[in-house]
């Protein structure tokens, strides 16, 4: 992690119990650490549009709150790097964890009636939210969110492998793009926690601009939330197939995808 040498800005000295690899203040003395920032743009804007697109289609609510869970972690994301505060930090932090349950809830319940909730897999995720909460706020420790975080992204990944090799294959290609793209991310923010100060001091030599390439857990921010919208889709793909709702894939500016379902059912 980077070290606390680094200069105070607007938001004063840092109270986070995590201080990642990019320098402080470097870019802007407002924004702590920059590229960090505003590298969660991809999860801000793409779902608050595919919440508001999901609502209009007339869809499940879950799917919206899958949409807008991601963006809160984007925004929670944001001003963590943007202050490295404390408060701060656990807005990023624990939306994480909450939008995740919804996720799993999603994909645990893909093959229901329409506009059903199950009571029992809402109870779990709740109490699991709950507990996670209670023990981080009084356990300060990091890698305890991160054990819990990867729990639930693994019930993702085996439910997704589950679905795609014994009830809808073809879905393949979706799901393992979404899962190598969050992988890859995953990789990168492993490479700036373990060669933190390799980087620092190539970014040293480097131009400003190419040096922002090497900020690798502004990637992990890109990558992940690319695989996490990815997967919204694939969710939603899932239960427009149950559901036999007619899916089409948009992109919007030609590059950004998006999943539109007609209302009608096919006979």
């Amino acid at each position: 992690m980077a070290p606390s040498a680094d200069r105070l800005g607007y938001w004063g000295r840092p109270t986070s119990t995590l201080d990642w690899c990019e320098d402080n203040y470097v870019v802007s003395f407002y924004i702590a650490e920059f590229w960090n920032t505003v590298s969660n743009l991809i999860m801000i804007l793409p779902p608050i549009y595919g919440a508001i697109q999901t609502y209009k289609d007339g869809l499940e609510f879950r799917y919206v709150y899958s949409f807008l869970g991601l963006a809160a972690v984007g925004i929670g994301s944001w001003c963590f790097h943007m202050t490295l505060q404390y408060e701060m930090q656990l807005l990023d932090e624990l939306p994480m964890i909450y939008s995740t349950c919804v996720f799993v809830y999603c994909l645990y319940e893909c093959f229901k009636q329409e506009n059903t909730l199950s009571l029992f897999p809402i109870t779990l995720l709740l109490f699991f939210s709950v507990s996670v909460s209670v023990v981080y706020l009084q356990w300060k420790e990091p890698v305890f969110h991160q054990v819990m975080y990867g729990a639930l992204v693994a019930c993702l990944v085996m439910r997704s492998i589950f679905i795609v090799t014994w009830v809808y294959p073809w879905l393949k290609p979706m799901c393992y793009f979404s899962l190598s793209v969050f992988l890859l991310g995953f990789l990168l923010w492993n490479i700036d926690n373990l060669a933190c100060d390799s980087l620092r001091s190539t970014r040293q030599r480097l131009p400003p601009v190419v040096g922002a390439v090497t900020q690798f857990h502004a990637w992990w921010h890109i990558l992940t939330g690319l695989g996490s919208y990815l997967h919204i889709l694939f969710s939603l793909q899932i239960r427009s197939i149950y559901l036999k709702h007619r899916a089409k894939v948009k992109f919007i500016c030609g590059v950004w995808p998006m999943l539109h379902m007609e209302a009608q059912k096919t006979s």
